[in-house]
């Protein structure tokens, strides 16, 4: 199979649904965090494919790399923000392990593929 757009690319879909996972899951955080933490974590879910996406339309690999380093930091920053989280007692009602594990499956994937084109 040949990839003809980003929409092809396995790590924009899993990336796609992150964010659908996100947004489900801070339905549940705290309402006095809606203009905190939960608005910090969306935003930051939202870079990712969005920087995929970008990135791949690019003209140049250099950029295109470029993009995907911006995805991975902002995978990153996801990543931080759910470990404040689940260190705050105010969350402790909330599972973080699919989203966590779904996370950690993108950010190897970014992780891989940024190297690859590097090289």
């Amino acid at each position: 199979m040949s990839i003809k757009s980003y929409k092809d690319l396995i790590v924009w879909q899993k990336a796609m649904i992150l964010v659908k996972e996100i947004y489900l899951l801070t339905e549940y955080f705290p309402k006095d965090e809606l203009y905190g933490i939960t608005q910090q974590i969306r935003r930051a879910v939202v870079s990712i494919p969005s920087c995929i996406a970008e990135g791949y339309l690019r003209k140049h690999k250099k950029e295109y790399v470029h993009f995907l380093s911006i995805s991975l930091g902002s995978a990153a920053e996801l990543e931080t923000q759910i470990l404040i989280c689940k260190m705050l007692p105010k969350f402790t009602q909330i599972d973080f392990t699919r989203t966590e594990s779904l996370l950690t499956e993108v950010l190897k994937m970014l992780y891989v593929m940024t190297n690859k084109l590097e090289t």
